[in-house]
């Protein structure tokens, strides 16, 4: 049984969802102690706790501790079990996380899987339903997964009461990804979204990009959407199209936030961005990490800044798998990043 320190470096539930996801992919059995010692509010909660208790149910694990505000678990996987599953957060807990947690040892399960999550799909500090759709499944596809989602309801914070279903069909093998230059910028396209407000937000926050970037860069349907939804909300979501990648970035509004704030934000991030010549944007370079760390060759790509969070998903991967992670460059500043799989 590994024994996992949730403490490690920047200490937050990506340590807990990278074990989980490697610990049914792998059937190595491990014990982590210290969960979300680096957060305000350390131990358990609800995403997480529920992103431990489908696992459970997908691997047929053997469970110790997974009870609210926990720090401490034990999982002892047995095996995949494909098939349909249910899940509701109850909170504005993200969905994308439990989903980016479970899709990995599904992929490998032998049959067809769907995952059904309620919670919130735009929130902050988690993928934005629209990010995953519009930039991690594309790269997902790229390197051989088969997996589509749809958004039923969009769930904001803090009162989430939204709706997301996953397919995910298995793969035999997963390729690696070489991203050595991304060529000149095509377009800059996307979405200004709201839900249960005017279109005019929208609209404001869209003439907000046009303003900021589109006498720098070429501008290409930034379509004006309405979120099916309970609850109030507002996000933006931008794609960069290079020649030889693309990148992303999203912003969320929130009460009291001007719409012109929401676009600065994504603005700012794409122009930082466009001041490098980084070939993935540093939430991609950090999600992809797990999935190619099961490639069947090597991988290499540019991040527009290395991160703690990056580094500490690295740490947890190769505690569970034979597969070398270099990062070259400093925290904050671009990098090079390098995954190389154990085949023997």
């Amino acid at each position: 049984m590994l024994s996992i320190d949730g403490g490690m470096g920047e200490g937050g539930g990506q340590v807990l969802r990278t074990c989980l996801s490697l610990s049914l992919t792998t059937g190595k059995p491990f014990r982590i102690s210290g969960i979300r010692s680096g957060r305000n509010k350390p131990g358990l909660r609800a995403q997480h706790l529920n992103a431990v208790r489908l696992a459970q149910r997908i691997g047929s694990a053997r469970v110790e501790g997974a009870e609210l505000n926990s720090t401490c678990l034990i999982f002892y996987p047995t095996g995949i079990q494909t098939g349909s599953y249910k899940s509701e957060i109850g909170t504005a807990g993200s969905t994308s996380l439990v989903l980016q947690t479970l899709y990995l040892p599904l992929s490998f399960g032998g049959e067809s899987s769907v995952l059904r999550i309620s919670g919130g799909t735009h929130v902050p500090y988690a993928p934005s339903f629209d990010w995953l759709n519009s930039h991690w499944i594309h790269y997902l596809k790229k390197i051989g997964f088969q997996i589509s989602i749809d958004l039923e309801q969009a769930g904001f914070y803090p009162q989430g009461g939204g709706r997301i279903r996953a397919k995910i069909i298995p793969v035999d093998k997963v390729s690696g990804l070489s991203l050595s230059h991304r060529g000149s910028l095509k377009h800059i396209h996307g979405n200004s979204a709201v839900a249960n407000l005017d279109r005019k937000i929208a609209e404001r926050q869209r003439n907000q990009i046009v303003r900021r970037l589109g006498h720098k860069y070429p501008l290409n349907d930034i379509r004006i959407v309405q979120l099916p939804s309970k609850f109030k909300g507002t996000s933006i979501t931008l794609v960069c199209e290079f020649e030889q990648t693309r990148c992303c970035y999203f912003s969320l509004g929130a009460p009291g936030k001007p719409a012109e704030k929401v676009a600065d934000e994504v603005c700012e991030k794409i122009e930082l961005l466009l001041s490098t010549e980084a070939t993935l944007d540093e939430y991609l370079a950090d999600q992809l990490l797990l999935p190619l760390s099961v490639a069947d060759s090597k991988s290499t790509y540019s991040t527009v800044k290395v991160t703690d969070h990056l580094r500490t998903n690295a740490d947890v991967i190769q505690s569970f798998v034979n597969t070398k992670i270099e990062i070259i460059g400093n925290n904050g500043s671009t990098g090079i990043i390098s995954i190389s799989p154990d085949f023997q």
